[in-house]
């Protein structure tokens, strides 16, 4: 038996347990020690195995102490090999990009030898490395900042090589890597932007781990559990998503550690991200039949989780049954555990006298919580029983118990192969995304009379169809301040989305369907597109905030679209409904209406049959329409249009060379200063075309300025002033961007200066008696507040400003901005309505 003991940790000021934080898998707990244990019992002995890596007095601190760290205990399938998580000493004076890294390391019992698989000081300090694991073929399986196929993506964009932070902007996002056993050939197999950890083989192959959702940062978002398969492909999710309070009094428990257990069950650990007290509650989850911990593959409710001790909360209140901090199963049918435990224990305050709960004692005001002392315990749960294996002692915490023990050895999964146009694609950099129909939200068909008769262009014209396009947004990597040290400021109205990028558009077929070739190993998301390349509203028009992935080559199948606020099964292939949209219902004729060149399959979706038959779709810069579908008895045939790039006076968002050859490189950058703000000054003067004389001027700062011809003050047109020049406000913004998108005062202009309009707000001056306080004159003094102008613009979406809304046919401004400028603001909006989309092209701070 291997474990780990270390010391607790103490704030040097409060004396009160330092919180470990499990949203920083870096953080450093110096004082550890890894042991081997004869047998799982008390006197068995026990020996230090890993301390000789750190032989000399270069290791030991001022105190003469050796202090490093250790984690993530995984045994081989013949038992006979320990692989684990260390942290060499902490450097004196050293700053934090100069301190050792986590880094992998194996002990082999028959042979009594500690390596580090990594051999090369250069290869292994180049990340942080931990939660390893072996994988049947013999290779391991681990979580790490080294992000090697995201650092070559961003050399592919232009940008310098660096491992991108969570979502939270704390720490590197640790993503799953596979390697050889002697460090070779290291792989990047997940594209998270915050962590994914604690990888586990399942019995069947996959590598089922924890996944750290949090992508937009929503109230939904925590660690769920994911599966995918050791090349990276078939990435889906498992369980977890909306079972985050599934815990009595507890609404932020994360699904921890995946272990195999007796039943078949999964084991997890339930805990919030950071506690004092190192306690989570032991789990299994039913991930065969149940999504949810109350909801059934099929929907159905029913209860797919339970606890291994019952009565042990997360509710911040002392146990009589006390707290268990991580768990390992014997898996020798027994249903016997390995677990860390503390009794509930209390200090008395009048003699600082450490006793064991009692009712009374907990319900006394003469006694506070004691901190805990985790021993090894054997857990027995069918006799509800445990053991002593390590005794507890003051001051220390024994953790990760594991069992050196033979196992069955898990399936193995060769690595994909891909041929034909998929095959092509990957060797081009992509992979494939194919809908069924985004009309299938949930199991549901959201259209008027059926997707059927949406797909026929003589019954649903194109004008008639809400979903025309569909955008595919690619999140930005942030650096940390080492790489790149920018202001806050450059997310702007709000940080919700971070940066974003977008990597291209395509048509959605007419009954919903979309097949087309994305970037692969990069995360994305997708935005379903009105006929203006607007976002759309109502459930199908929600912000996509859960990253997709896929690898060279795969194809990522989806049925349809998810309301996030339903708890329906969605994003695992093997649950919730099944699609509603059937696809052709014969083989060898075209759908009904449709041109007869683009003849079906039966079940194929018009996606498929335009692919199969011409190619599959690629992305492209421009948001493109062109009736490919309509049959004879179709007349007139629906007008093409384009909202191109090309099109505008001021910069496009893309490169040069983006812009005639669109590559999985390439990318749509939309920054307010370059790309936005110029559209307000572009000139829009109309001539008379015989004396060339200005008959009218639509340029927007020819009203929209707090100045006139003239030079002289005077209020902007609708209170909106869109001139050049930093905002007071905040000076590393564009006035004009904040008028745009943050809540203004209406002004008046009084004597020459414009100044904010003040009005009665119906209530007077009072004194602390709430008694009216009167002027000089006697009379009661009336407070004044300011008339409140709302932003024109909205972080949520080019639907949710009413900016668009003089634009339109009956709008004030009609023509005033062309299609392609007003489909440039729409697309940033939708995406967040950042001041920057590139960090490096914020201003260093």
């Amino acid at each position: 038996m291997a474990y780990v003991e270390r010391a607790l940790l103490f704030d040097e000021n409060t004396g009160a347990l330092v919180e470990d934080n499990l949203a920083d898998p870096s953080a450093f707990r110096p004082g550890a020690r890894l042991f081997l244990k004869a047998s799982a019992t008390a006197d068995a002995e026990t020996r230090d195995i890993a301390s000789r890596a750190f032989a000399g007095p270069q290791f030991l601190d001022d105190n003469g102490q050796l202090r490093y760290d250790v984690k993530d205990l995984h045994v081989s399938h013949d038992g006979s090999r320990l692989l684990f998580a260390m942290r060499a000493p902490e450097i004196e004076d050293a700053d934090d990009e100069d301190q050792p890294t986590w880094n992998i390391w194996e002990y082999d019992v028959s042979t009594d030898i500690l390596r580090r698989i990594i051999d090369s000081d250069v290869t292994a300090g180049a990340g942080q490395d931990v939660a390893p694991a072996y994988l049947p073929d013999g290779r391991i399986v681990f979580s790490s900042t080294r992000q090697r196929i995201s650092k070559a993506v961003l050399l592919d964009e232009g940008k310098p090589q660096y491992s991108g932070l969570d979502e939270e902007g704390d720490s590197p996002g640790f993503v799953l890597h596979v390697m050889d056993d002697d460090g070779q050939n290291i792989e990047q197999i997940t594209f998270n932007q915050s962590h994914d950890l604690d990888p586990m083989v399942a019995d069947d192959g996959t590598i089922v781990f924890s996944r750290w959702d949090n992508a937009g940062q929503t109230r939904n978002n925590g660690v769920n559990l994911y599966r995918v398969n050791p090349d990276g492909t078939g990435l889906s999710y498992l369980f977890g998503r909306h079972s985050h309070d599934s815990v009595p009094e507890a609404n932020d428990i994360q699904y921890l550690q995946p272990r195999k257990s007796d039943s078949g069950n999964l084991l997890v650990q339930l805990r919030p991200f950071e506690t004092d007290d190192y306690a989570s509650v032991l789990a299994e989850v039913d991930v065969d039949q149940f999504v949810e911990a109350n909801l059934r593959l099929d929907g159905t409710e029913g209860s797919g989780q339970r606890s291994l001790v019952p009565g042990v909360g997360l509710d911040g209140q002392l146990s009589l049954k006390g707290s268990y901090a991580s768990v390992s199963p014997l898996l020798d049918g027994t249903n016997r555990y390995l677990v860390s435990w503390t009794p509930c224990r209390l200090r008395e305050t009048a003699t600082d006298r450490i006793v064991n709960c009692t009712e009374d004692r907990l319900q006394s005001e003469d006694y506070q919580p004691a901190e805990p002392v985790y021993g090894l315990w054997l857990l027995d749960i069918n006799s509800e029983t445990q053991r002593p294996v390590v005794p507890p002692v003051e001051g220390v915490q024994f953790d990760e118990a594991v069992l050196m023990k033979e196992r069955p050895l898990e399936g193995f999964i060769p690595e994909s192969q891909f041929t034909g146009d998929e095959g092509a694609l990957g060797d081009a950099g992509y992979g494939v995304l194919h809908i069924r129909s985004v009309y299938d939200i949930d199991g549901v068909d959201t259209t008027p009379t059926g997707i059927a008769a949406m797909a026929d262009p003589l019954q649903t014209p194109p004008e008639d169809r809400p979903a025309r396009f569909l955008r595919l947004e690619k999140p930005v990597a942030i650096p940390d301040e080492n790489v790149r040290d920018f202001d806050n400021s450059a997310f702007g109205r709000s940080r919700a989305q971070l940066m974003r990028e977008i990597l291209g558009y395509v048509p959605i077929e007419p009954d919903g369907s979309v097949k087309v070739a994305v970037p692969a190993n990069v995360a994305f998301a997708i935005s379903i597109l009105d006929e203006k390349g607007q976002r759309v509203g109502g459930a199908m028009g929600n912000r996509h905030q859960n990253w997709l992935t896929v690898r060279p080559g795969e194809t990522l199948e989806c049925s349809g679209c998810h309301n996030p606020n339903s708890p329906t099964p969605h994003g695992r292939p093997d649950a919730g409904p099944a699609s509603v949209w059937g696809g052709a219902a014969t083989t060898s004729l075209p759908f009904p209406n449709t041109d007869p060149a683009l003849f079906a399959d039966m079940g194929e979706t018009m996606a498929q049959v335009f692919a199969r038959i011409n190619e599959i779709r690629r992305p492209t810069p421009d948001v493109i329409y062109a009736d490919e579908w309509s049959g004879d008895a179709v007349d007139p045939k629906p007008d093409s249009f384009a909202y191109a790039y090309a099109d505008l006076q001021t910069p496009p968002p893309i490169s040069g060379v983006c812009a005639t050859d669109w590559a999985p490189n390439c990318r749509i950058v939309i920054n307010y200063e370059q790309h936005i703000h110029p559209l307000w000054s572009v000139n829009r003067e109309v001539l008379d075309p015989d004396t060339m004389a200005v008959v009218d001027d639509y340029t927007c700062t020819s009203c929209h300025t707090d100045t006139d011809a003239a030079d002289a003050q005077q209020v902007p047109a609708g209170q909106l002033d869109l001139g050049d020049g930093p905002s007071p406000d905040e000076p590393l913004h564009f006035n004009a961007y904040r008028e745009l998108l943050f809540p203004d005062s209406e002004q008046e202009l009084v004597n020459g200066a414009l100044i904010d309009v003040l009005v009665d707000s119906g209530e007077v001056l009072r004194d602390e008696e709430g008694n009216p306080i009167l002027d000089a004159n006697g009379d009661e003094q009336p407070i004044l507040v300011t008339v409140p102008v709302q932003a024109s613009m909205s972080v949520n979406g080019a639907r949710a400003s009413r900016f668009f809304d003089v634009f339109a046919d009956d709008g004030s401004h009609r023509d005033f901005l062309s299609p392609a400028e007003l489909r440039l603001i729409a697309e940033w909006l939708d995406i967040g309505g950042q001041y920057f989309n590139n960090p490096f092209d914020a201003p260093e701070d």
